[in-house]
């Protein structure tokens, strides 16, 4: 598989090494936000939007080494379109990580966030482990290592974070403390809560697609 991408040359293997590092990021983003939720912390919801402009530069220049003639003709599109499902993510936790930032200075966080914490902290933890198996199966589609185990893993992952979202939303909803008083304060938490999950359906595209494109190059 890695002669029919690469031929040997320099272009290929630092797009590899770029592509290796916007994933290093996207697990520093994920981590980031695991630790922001366990320390309550306001200041370090702003490390998410530091790692996704560090990430959008490394997109930037994978991109640009891509078209400069990396790789065959074919597998261009392929690694583009891996790259931009990833941007997802980062969107995801930029939305979660605002949204963090006033519930930790409103009604919101005594009243409905700390009946639901131990859930989100659960989908957090699992988003981290998530995105370090994503990172063995990029690796393994240049070896002869299975991606296949690997994609499996992340769903099966997937679907623990699905089951969870369905025990948080039913806390919420049976939760005579969880007192949302307005539209705005439901818009806050609902959007809270799917841009956590959502970061773990983004990192299932991802190994999918990378699945898919492993078994087209044999």
């Amino acid at each position: 598989m890695l002669e029919k991408l690469l031929g040997g040359g320099k272009l290929e293997k630092k797009a590899i090494t770029k592509i290796q590092e916007y994933l290093k990021t996207l697990c520093a983003a994920t981590e980031c936000l695991k630790e922001t939720l366990l320390q309550e912390s306001f200041e370090k919801t702003y490390c998410i939007e530091n790692l996704e402009r560090e990430a959008d530069s490394l997109k930037r220049e994978i991109i640009g080494i891509i078209y400069e003639g990396a790789f065959l003709p074919y597998i261009r599109p392929n690694l583009c379109n891996f790259i931009e499902i990833i941007e997802k993510a980062f969107d995801h936790m930029k939305v979660c990580a605002f949204e963090y930032r006033y519930i930790l200075n409103s009604d919101l966080y005594g009243l409905t966030y700390k009946n639901i914490e131990e859930e989100c902290l659960r989908i957090a933890h699992i988003n981290v482990e998530m995105c370090q198996i994503l990172i063995k199966s990029f690796k393994a589609l240049w070896t002869k290592d299975n991606i296949r185990e690997k994609n499996l893993a992340i769903r099966i992952l997937e679907k623990k974070v699905d089951e969870i979202k369905l025990e948080l939303t039913e806390k919420i909803r049976n939760c005579n403390l969880c007192k949302i008083t307005n539209y705005w304060e439901g818009k806050i938490m609902s959007d809270f809560v799917d841009s956590l999950v959502s970061v773990s359906d983004v990192i299932e595209d991802a190994s999918d697609y990378l699945y898919l494109l492993d078994l087209s190059l044999r």
